[in-house]
């Protein structure tokens, strides 16, 4: 695995732009769905949360590229987005026909699970705009001309629509030609590919989009699911994690993509929704890093993974080392899921305190 090249930052407009949907997620708090009658909204979605965390959390100069319908719903996700800081500039405003027959904005119903209770998503995002996108909606390359250090996107994106790999597949190669690093998560949904060909299509969609990547984030099922690499030796309930299986795993990705500087998979067991063992894993020039598992508690478990991608994230756009890097996101990832909604509102002093394992004291 060769070494990851950055631009640096003073030569760059922004320091990562991700490309996904932003959706209006309407959380019930403490109830459930189909019994509340209020919800709080937030945004979110998983190629954007990473872009918000980096902005808000680390300081970085973030912007996402996405569509939405030009209406109340869509002007409420863009003051959300203008709130967590990140450059909303390169959305693509396109016109509403009154009811949403032909296009309309993402919602995403969510409720946190607590106990033996899991945590529940609903997601109503049909005919959306950002699934209507096509190649040639963005000139990628005068994004990449301007500077920017790091591209995200994901496979929620490439699954909403026929077109949508096909751009994601044009942005990545356009930053590619620009020398920007390119991240991706695979981050698999069952309720998005099962209507459009299964594992099968989402295998083929993303065993092609990973030889262009270098960095990829997932998690056991994500490269089960999106790439056919299976690991062996965990029970159904993921209660025991054998380690040197999660390393095998990874070796196999790099061996078969090549191209990858970065191969990183979370470490999550569930013993009940609100209590979670977190760690993670990472293979970074042929060598493993190994966060071990610890203990913590979650309020809302929606956004670690994309928590846990910023943080890896940010240590790399600061100059830290691969192990500093995987900590961070560990340590971001387990703080985003003290608070409710998709995104983090953890700051890096906050994340460095956990690194160095600091306690829950009261800070006054």
């Amino acid at each position: 695995m060769e070494d990851l090249v950055l631009k640096a930052a003073c030569d760059s407009k922004l320091d990562c732009v991700s490309l996904g949907e932003v959706m209006l997620r309407l959380d019930p708090g403490e109830g459930r769905i189909h019994t509340s009658r209020n919800f709080t909204a937030w945004e979110g979605g998983g190629e954007y949360n990473v872009a918000r965390g980096l902005r808000r959390a680390f300081g970085l100069r973030t912007a996402i590229v996405t569509a939405l319908a030009e209406n109340p719903v869509g002007r409420l996700v863009e003051d959300l987005i203008l709130q967590g800081g990140v450059d909303s500039s390169m959305i693509r405003w396109v016109s509403y026909d009154g009811v949403g027959r032909t296009v309309r904005n993402g919602l995403n119903f969510t409720e946190r699970g607590f106990g033996v209770r899991s945590a529940v998503g609903c997601s109503d995002r049909g005919h959306t705009a950002v699934s209507l996108l096509k190649p040639g909606d963005f000139d990628w390359d005068a994004i990449f001309a301007a500077g920017v250090r790091w591209f995200h996107t994901g496979g929620i994106f490439a699954a909403l629509s026929a077109s949508t790999p096909k751009v994601c597949a044009e942005a990545v190669n356009a930053a590619r030609r620009h020398g920007t690093v390119t991240s991706y998560d695979l981050n698999y949904r069952d309720s998005l590919w099962k209507g459009i060909g299964g594992r099968q299509k989402a295998q083929d969609v993303n065993r092609e989009m990973v030889r262009h990547l270098d960095v990829l984030f997932g998690n056991e099922e994500d490269f089960s699911a999106m790439l056919g690499i299976e690991l062996e030796g965990v029970t159904e309930d993921f209660e025991e994690l054998p380690i040197a299986a999660y390393e095998g795993m990874l070796r196999e990705v790099a061996a078969i993509y090549p191209n990858l500087k970065i191969v990183a998979t979370t470490l999550r067991t569930a013993r009940t929704a609100s209590r979670n063992a977190w760690g993670a894993m990472a293979l970074y020039k042929d060598e493993i890093i190994h966060v071990m598992q610890r203990e913590i508690e979650i309020l809302d478990r929606v956004g670690g993974g994309d928590s846990f991608a910023s943080g890896l994230i940010y240590g790399y756009l600061a100059g830290k080392s691969a192990q500093w890097a995987v900590e961070c996101g560990v340590a971001h990832g387990a703080l985003a899921m003290t608070t409710p909604g998709d995104t983090s509102a953890a700051s890096l002093a906050e994340v460095e305190r956990v690194m160095k394992g600091g306690c829950a004291r009261i800070s006054r």
